[in-house]
């Protein structure tokens, strides 16, 4: 059976128009009922009545300093929702804080990352004890050097509920830093630029910007992308001088179906404009030794072409999926770009995607995708000769790391496991030696050999052989009667890896499993394995979840009651679709940030995301894609039914998943749910997508969440 209420809780109205929370006090353990408000909406003869269409806000109405009362009304309730999650939640406080302070326990605070060597210097990141943002610092030659501390964001963040820096590009002479700043936690950033000889901030200030950017070689060019100011879409790039206000357009991108960008190659010989949608790409490049000339087209856009480039020498690489699912490797000269001068290097195989290239003098490294795991394929250059790097975790995840560098035989890569915590390496591509140069450390310990990862295949409803990485600690008893938290994503060719996670052991550690299905939507085994989870197929990404959840039960690994579920944003969608599809396998779940209101978020153009999604979801204006999205989108499909226990969590000022869509989709499930199980919406009223922004801070989520789950479960015995 379901975990069922404890204490009585009537179901009182809240007249969010009338009163405030506060006046209610003595309603507190009362569920909030959201008011209804007749919203009819139609597409293509179909009707569609939504009666708390009411809760959207502009972004002008959510940072006006006078509320108006529609946004009062919003505000009072989404407070309502918090006041009774935390009335409900209030038996948990304590073990939240034992949580909390578990889980930061296990950080070192006092950290500084593996450095690396770029242009003469060596560029770290450090954290110091009890802060929460990072200090981002360099040292000139040699490691033995005085630190020049290039910024400080605790001294910076003094004073801001949200505070994100990112994008730190420094000039080719070394002398200047640009950074991005985003203070709303809608990444929209500013770009400020810093003299690291004086220390002293330049007038210059890019607004409205994606926060990263590219230096030609004269040191005062810096070119960038400024964002639709309604979509937040990236759509322009311009070209700044530093000192002129007067900054020049260089490209616009006319369809809203594509995020763009501008970046420096690694061999800075070239600044490269990139174009990208689900299903096409296009580049366009400039001499950095020529920053007020044009940029010209590498090859031009084609339908269902995906394309990435990379320069070495005389030539460049052109990593491609024409004619090649999983991609295969093409090269051309710099002069002649355009497809028909391609070449293979390295051709199209069926069980590996090749989904990245790293360059270097003497070496190319291929990262390869297989089987739900990663590989590293090294070529020399020059001999041709080949090797991959070997692991033996049955679950692990290996990536190219951090390599500025273009003539060096290391290739610095990340390696980590869901029993090993996340390590670098420097592996030398000539004599095939690797040294561990940092590996995580958990304060207080952790023997990776006190708990066991499993790695299995199980068949699908389809047919379909479906990969699941699972880790316990050792003494998990699979009678079905433990406790097992599943985990995925399942969209955007994302793939979700076996990483380590120190918190996750709070878990571990009290008796619970946990598992990632790796579902198609992503491309755990390959392109295919994202074709066959998208648009007309996205019910695959579904199943496939259900289908490991019943695999998972009838192998005795849990059972019904003690199996919970977890995903975030479009793994907040795939929460929405199971429990509508199949609520009665989960006691529990945990839907952050959840895309859920699928069919009116994609037919409005002026959310971000939208347009560049239409070939991810389908374009509902088209009548086909528009009653399969509903078939689906787990706000329409609500029914009168029972549900698991469900927690699920926004963020107020949320630019890619609005707050309204998990608002609503609570709403509504608390008015036509049969059963007498916990949901609770949590909203951070000050943070977005992300949640909030210092790295200790973030894990009171965290906390929360497996409270959440530990709770239920407590109430279960």
């Amino acid at each position: 059976m379901k975990l069922t209420r404890t204490i009585y809780l009537s179901i009182a109205v809240l007249l969010v128009n009338c009163s405030s929370p506060e006046e209610n006090m003595e309603d507190q353990i009362s569920a909030p009922i959201a008011e209804k408000k007749d919203s009819v909406l139609e597409m293509h003869g179909h009707i569609r009545k939504d009666p708390y269409f009411w809760m959207r806000l502009t972004d002008e109405q959510k940072r006006a300093e006078k509320p108006d009362e529609q946004t009062s009304k919003v505000i009072s309730y989404l407070n309502a929702e918090n006041d009774y999650k935390n009335e409900i939640l209030k038996p948990t406080e304590v073990l939240q804080e034992t949580l909390y302070n578990e889980i930061v326990g296990r950080i070192k605070q006092t950290d500084e990352s593996v450095p690396y060597f770029k242009n003469g210097y060596w560029y770290y990141t450090r954290f110091e004890e009890g802060l929460d943002y990072p200090i981002y610092s360099r040292k000139k030659k040699s490691l033995d050097s005085d630190e020049e501390v290039l910024l400080n964001v605790n001294e910076m963040a003094e004073g801001f509920d949200y505070y994100s820096v990112t994008g730190l590009n420094v000039s080719p002479d070394n002398k200047i830093l640009a950074y991005g700043v985003d203070t709303l936690s809608r990444r929209v950033y500013t770009i400020h630029f810093k003299n690291l000889e004086t220390g002293e901030l330049l007038q210059d200030k890019l607004i409205n910007t994606t926060s990263g950017g590219a230096w030609a070689n004269d040191n005062k060019t810096f070119f960038y992308t400024t964002k639709n100011e309604v979509s937040l879409l990236s759509e322009k790039i311009w070209r700044h001088t530093l000192g002129d206000s007067s900054d020049k357009l260089m490209y616009t991108e006319k369809d809203p179906s594509f995020y763009i960008g501008v970046s420096r190659m690694k061999s800075g010989k070239y600044i490269a404009i990139w174009n990208s949608s689900t299903i096409k790409t296009e580049f366009h490049l400039l001499n950095s030794d020529t920053p007020n000339g044009n940029f010209e087209t590498f090859h031009p856009r084609e339908d269902n072409h995906l394309y990435y480039i990379e320069h070495f020498e005389d030539k460049f690489y052109v990593r491609t999926n024409w004619n090649a699912t999983n991609f295969r490797l093409m090269e051309v000269g710099v002069e002649n770009t355009a497809k028909e001068n391609w070449k293979e290097v390295i051709s199209h195989r069926e069980d590996a995607l090749l989904s990245g290239i790293e360059v270097f003098k003497n070496h190319l490294v291929i990262q390869e995708r297989s089987n739900a795991l990663t590989q590293l394929r090294v070529i020399n250059q020059q001999t041709k000769e080949e090797h991959y790097l070997e692991f033996d975790e049955p679950a692990y995840v290996t990536y190219s790391a951090t390599n500025p560098e273009f003539d060096t035989e290391l290739l610095r890569y990340g390696y980590s496991s869901l029993t090993t915590p996340r390590s670098t390496y420097d592996y030398n591509m000539n004599d095939k030696t690797r040294e561990l140069k940092k590996q995580e450390e958990v304060v207080g310990g952790h023997n990776p050999s006190d708990y066991t990862s499993e790695r299995f295949f199980i068949t699908a409803r389809d047919g379909a052989k479906v990969p699941v990485s699972v880790v316990y600690k050792n003494g998990f008893k699979k009678d079905g009667a433990s406790p097992l938290l599943l985990y995925s994503y399942g969209s955007y060719g994302s793939s979700t890896d076996p990483w380590f996670n120190s918190s996750r052991l709070s878990l571990l550690d009290r008796g619970f499993a946990f598992a990632i299905a790796h579902i198609r939507g992503g491309q755990d085994m390959g392109r295919q394995w994202y074709e066959d989870g998208k648009m007309f197929k996205k019910i695959n990404t579904f199943n496939d979840f259900i289908d490991c959840s019943k695999y998972l039960i009838d192998n005795k690994y849990t059972s019904s009651e003690h199996l919970y579920a977890q995903g975030g944003s479009a793994g907040g969608l795939l929460m929405g679709a199971i429990v509508n599809m199949a609520p009665e396998l989960y006691n529990g779940v945990i839907a952050a940030v959840p895309f859920v209101d699928v069919v009116s978020t994609m037919l409005d153009e002026s959310i971000p995301l939208t347009t560049n999604e239409f070939n991810e979801w389908g374009n509902p204006k088209n009548k086909d894609s528009y009653d399969y999205m509903l078939s689906y989108s787990p706000y329409d499909q609500v029914k009168e039914q029972g549900y698991p226990n469900l927690l699920v969590t926004t963020g107020f000022f949320d630019s890619q998943v609005q707050y309204w869509e998990p608002a609503k989709w609570v709403a509504k499930l608390r008015d036509m749910k049969t059963d007498s199980n916990y949901l609770l919406l949590d909203t951070n009223m000050e943070a977005g997508h992300g949640g909030a922004s210092g790295r200790l801070k973030r894990n009171k989520q965290t906390a929360l969440n497996y409270a959440f789950l530990l709770w239920l479960e407590e109430n279960l015995n």
